[in-house]
């Protein structure tokens, strides 16, 4: 009862308090509309990140490693340069503008019957001492260093075109076989005198001296008039087993000569 009194006396100090000041009570109607109308405080949210591809559910450690992914093209994969122009060198052979490039072994001796082992050896010489990349082909600048040793120095244009006249394969430098077509041609009359595959030619250091024959030209016509080609090449064998037999005989003269020369010495 004395809670009861006590809270009555509290409300009714408090209703007085609120007329004296114009302010409306806890108990008044205009209070209770002012605290409905209130708006509650937002709760605080959680800053959000942007999702990555990482976050994806369906997302591998291993999807930034596959070919096509971003930052880089997949290590299997062909630039579109290099797949044009294979299919360009694809067409130009399908249309006969360019020669397919032949996985058979290159034999010389079996394909240049026209010319001797010792020739062909001879020329296999001078094509290795020019090849100083000794990556078994001659380009652009070596053979420019090879004509200017031969005393017969070309420009430019005139060494590209001496390269395009025996380029098979269409890649720009001389390969042994096409450095033998410069020869095959010179002795067919193929080739234009004042050319400087011509000049190659003549001025190679091929010793012509064995032929009976003064210059390149005629070393070229008497070979034409060679006999059959595979005695020829049989002869040739025989020819030079013959010749490390004499070779042997020499060097065991030799020795005996100067063994007796030496016990003479010591007697």
């Amino acid at each position: 009862m004395a809670s009861d009194e006590l809270a009555r006396k509290l409300q009714s100090r408090l209703a007085a308090t609120s007329a004296a000041t114009g302010e409306p009570g806890p108990e008044s109607p205009q209070h209770q509309q002012q605290q409905q109308q209130q708006p509650l405080p937002a709760a605080p949210q959680s800053p959000v990140r942007p999702r990555t591809p990482m976050d994806s559910p369906n997302h591998h450690p291993n999807d930034n490693n596959q070919p096509g992914a971003s930052g880089g093209g997949g290590g299997g994969e062909e630039s579109p340069s290099e797949l044009t122009a294979k299919l360009n060198r694809r067409l130009d052979i399908n249309d006969g503008n360019a020669a397919p490039r032949l996985s058979r072994v290159f034999n010389p001796y079996t394909e240049f019957k026209e010319f001797s082992r010792k020739q062909i050896k001879d020329m296999e010489a001078m094509f290795k001492r020019y090849d100083t990349g000794r990556d078994g082909f001659i380009d652009l600048m070596e053979l420019k260093l090879m004509m200017e040793k031969l005393g017969a120095p070309q420009t430019h244009l005139g060494l590209k075109n001496m390269i395009k006249e025996v380029d098979e394969d269409f890649d720009g430098k001389l390969s042994f076989r096409e450095f033998l077509l410069i020869f095959r041609r010179a002795a067919a009359g193929e080739l234009q005198e004042e050319s400087g595959l011509m000049a190659l030619a003549r001025l190679s250091e091929i010793d012509v001296s064995t032929e009976g024959v003064m210059g390149a030209k005629d070393f070229f016509e008497a070979k034409a008039q060679a006999l059959s080609q595979g005695s020829k090449f049989e002869a040739e064998i025989r020819e030079e087993k013959e010749e490390k037999k004499r070779q042997e005989e020499d060097r065991k003269q030799r020795r005996a000569a100067f063994k007796q020369l030496q016990s003479a010495f010591c007697s």
